[in-house]
């Protein structure tokens, strides 16, 4: 399976622009430049993105490895925070933390930390980031 996503850019690092679309069409000429990245302006990022990317597969491993607990959750919410940080000259991804909330009636807390452990390390998007990554779970198992 391949997937693809293209960006388009126009000017120099402060004030070009660019726009960034995605094959399904969830992102069509989607702004965003360094106002967008550095400084809070409307528009999306390469950081903003990656965390979605990372939220949405941990969140899709988690309910795979839930299933082959005999687990189904209610719901499941991962929010990722990308940090970037300057290094050596230039700007690197360094960390990726994980907040999930999940809502799993009846659940047993040892399966779920162990569904967790494994759909952390081992969701496609973790897998590619050379990144530390953290995660908090709270599990909500109440009837």
């Amino acid at each position: 399976m391949k997937k693809t996503a293209s960006a388009h850019w126009q000017g120099g690092i402060k004030d070009g622009k660019g726009t960034i679309s995605t094959q399904s069409g969830a992102l069509k000429n989607a702004p965003y430049g360094f106002n967008t990245r550095f400084e809070g302006q409307p528009g999306t990022n390469p950081e903003e993105l990656i965390g979605a990317a990372h939220a949405g597969c941990f969140s899709m491993a988690l309910s795979k490895e839930l299933g082959e607990a005999g687990m189904t959750a209610e719901s499941i919410d991962t929010q990722a925070e990308v940090t970037l940080d300057k290094q050596d000259g230039g700007f690197a991804i360094t960390a990726v933390h994980l907040t999930l909330k999940a809502r799993i009636p009846g659940a047993d807390r040892a399966a779920f930390e162990k569904a967790v452990a494994i759909a952390k390390n081992g969701c496609p998007v973790s897998k590619v980031l050379n990144a530390e990554i953290t995660l908090e779970a709270v599990l909500d198992s109440s009837l």
